[in-house]
C-alpha cells in the first residue's frame, strides 16, 4: 500500500542519515520527492539517481535552509517544478558540541541558525502554497535532547527545544486551514553523526530496547505523520527513542 501516492514532499538535508532514509521511504510510498543538500553534493546527486527507480518525480536542490532568501527561492522553484507542495520535512541540522564554559559564540549561533532558523525559513515559505491548497503536513525533526537536555550540547538542546515550541505554535495557527504541524524526536539513531560519540555504550544502557534506532525507523514515523493515517493529529511530538524517555 502506497500511503503517499500523488503527494509532493520537500525534505531538507536529505543527502545522508535520517533525511536520506525519509526521502527513500517517501518515494517507496509513491510521493514525488524534492530534497535539499548543501555540502554533500556527490551524495545528493547519487540520491537523486537512486530514487528514480520508484517511478515518481525526484529532484534534488543545492540550497541553504538557514538562508531566508534561499528558502523563499527554493519553495518558488519547487512549486514551478512540481506544481504542488503537500508535505514539508524540516530535517537539516548540525552539532557543534562543547561545554558551556568553552562554547564559542560562533558555535552557538551556527547551531541556532542551521537547526532552528531553517525551520522558520522553510515553514514560512511553504505555508503560502499550503494555505492556498487548504491542506498540508509539516514535520519537524527535533530530538529527545530537546526534551531532556544533555551535557555538552546546550546549543543543540536549545535549538531542538525551540523546534518543539515552534511546532506547537504553528499547529495552533494553521489548524483552521487544514495544515498539520508535528515533530519527531529521535533518540539514539545510528547515523554518521552518532558514530562520532564517545559514550555510545552509556546511551545504549539507557535504552529499554537495548539498541540504537535505524534511520528507516524514523522515516516510518515520518510516513505516518505525512499520510492520511494521522489526519487528526497535530501539535504533537512523537518520540522514536526505543523507550529512552519512558
Amino acid at each position: 500500500m502506497k500511503l503517499l501516492e500523488g503527494k509532493t514532499a520537500l525534505i531538507t538535508g536529505a543527502s545522508k542519515g535520517i533525511g536520506r532514509a525519509i526521502a527513500q521511504k517517501f518515494a517507496q510510498h509513491g510521493a514525488n520527492v524534492a530534497f535539499t543538500y548543501l555540502s554533500s553534493v556527490e551524495k545528493g546527486l547519487a540520491l537523486e539517481q537512486e530514487l528514480q527507480e520508484y517511478g515518481t518525480k525526484i529532484k534534488g536542490y543545492r540550497s541553504d535552509a538557514s538562508d531566508h532568501a534561499a528558502a523563499d527561492a527554493l519553495i518558488t522553484q519547487v512549486m514551478a517544478d512540481f506544481g504542488a507542495l503537500d508535505i514539508l520535512v524540516n530535517n537539516a541540522g548540525i552539532t557543534k558540541d562543547g561545554l558551556l564554559m568553552r562554547m564559542s559564540e560562533e558555535n552557538w549561533d551556527e547551531v541556532m541558525r542551521v537547526n532552528l532558523k531553517s525551520v522558520f525559513n522553510l515553514t514560512k515559505a511553504a505555508t503560502k502554497p499550503m494555505m492556498r491548497a487548504k491542506s498540508g503536513s509539516i514535520i519537524n525533526l527535533t530530538s529527545i535532547v530537546g526534551i531532556r537536555g544533555n551535557g555538552g550540547q546546550s546549543n543543540y538542546a536549545a535549538s531542538k527545544a525551540g523546534i518543539i515550541g515552534f511546532t506547537k505554535s504553528i499547529a495552533l495557527e494553521l489548524g483552521s486551514r487544514n495544515i498539520r504541524s508535528n515533530a519527531i524526536a529521535p533518540g539514539f539513531i545510528e547515523t554518521e553523526m552518532t558514530h562520532e560519540l564517545a559514550n555510545k555504550e552509556d546511551w545504549m544502557n539507557g535504552i529499554p530496547l537495548k539498541r540504537g534506532g535505524k534511520p528507516e525507523e524514523v522515516a516510518d514515523a515520518c510516513v505516518f505523520l505525512a499520510s492520511s493515517l494521522s489526519s487528526y493529529i497535530t501539535g504533537q511530538v512523537l518520540q522514536v527513542d526505543g523507550g529512552m524517555l519512558t
